[in-house]
């Protein structure tokens, strides 16, 4: 009998790909996607460190309308970026977290470059 991994598992060996590969640093720190079926967050990472600087996320108290859709994504990109470039952060490398550079993701990292991260 063939036993399929689970979806799950699979990202997760892709995103320990990626992530040794990429590392956020304080001049230059990492921007986290993760996605779930009802949500998407996003942070800003200083792996040096070991903190978060900005993040956001459709769970937040101000954020109004739908949660898990590419509108939805697109706005949280914009809300991140903002924050970003308030503490004056204006590069950034992109963390995909094992998700298919498509639909949300990539929604959330034309958002961010909207409003003027560089990556």
């Amino acid at each position: 009998m063939i036993k399929k991994k689970s979806n799950n598992k699979q990202r997760l060996l892709r995103h320990k790909r990626v992530r040794a590969k990429i590392d956020g640093t304080g001049d230059i720190p990492r921007l986290c996607v993760f996605r779930s079926n009802k949500h998407i967050y996003a942070q800003i990472i200083d792996d040096t460190k070991g903190i978060t600087l900005c993040s956001a996320s459709t769970v937040e108290k101000s954020f109004s309308g739908k949660t898990a859709d590419i509108e939805a994504a697109d706005k949280i990109g914009r809300l991140v970026g903002e924050r970003a470039v308030n503490l004056g952060i204006k590069q950034v490398v992109f963390d995909r977290g094992g998700y298919i550079y498509h639909g949300r993701v990539q929604a959330v990292a034309d958002g961010a470059r909207e409003v003027g991260l560089d990556f």
